[in-house]
């Protein structure tokens, strides 16, 4: 029971899936939708420092190889351009729609290398990344109560 629980949120922590995962996972093995909820959104929000930290500290070391600075400039690019028009226009909103957006390559992962990539500040940047989460997960929630019981 509770091995489900870490599981769920292991995905929520995961680049490979996210709340987008770890939600429905949750809910699909019996547990309480709004435990299940509290657990990944938190986990999934969790996400954030980790990434600055990595961006800030460890990114320059791993640079130096050339296969990670490959994969790093094609996840920036991607990052860039996948989010670039909607943060340079519309700022910290814009940084919050992209991140709540429920789809593969959008989520706090790609809200946190974008807001690296601008600069954006970063108490403004961890809110509009946990806002977006938030949605996101609410989102995915009612998706999943839709699709297995009804709401």
């Amino acid at each position: 029971m509770i091995e489900d629980l870490i599981i769920a949120m292991l995905w929520s922590v995961s680049p490979f899936g996210e709340a987008k995962v770890g939600i429905p996972y949750g809910i699909l093995q019996g547990h309480n939708r709004y435990l299940v909820f509290l657990l990944c959104f938190v986990a999934n929000v969790m996400v954030f420092p980790i990434m600055m930290f990595f961006l800030d500290h460890l990114n320059r070391h791993f640079i130096r190889w050339r296969f990670y600075k490959k994969s790093a400039v094609f996840v920036a690019r991607r990052a860039k351009t996948g989010s670039g028009n909607k943060i340079e226009k519309f700022g910290f909103l814009g940084l919050v729609l992209f991140v709540m957006i429920p789809l593969p390559g959008t989520g706090v992962y790609a809200g946190s290398i974008a807001a690296y990539l601008f600069k954006i500040e970063r108490q403004k940047a961890f809110w509009a990344n946990a806002i977006g989460i938030f949605f996101s997960s609410l989102i995915v929630l009612f998706i999943t109560l839709a699709s297995t019981r009804g709401i």
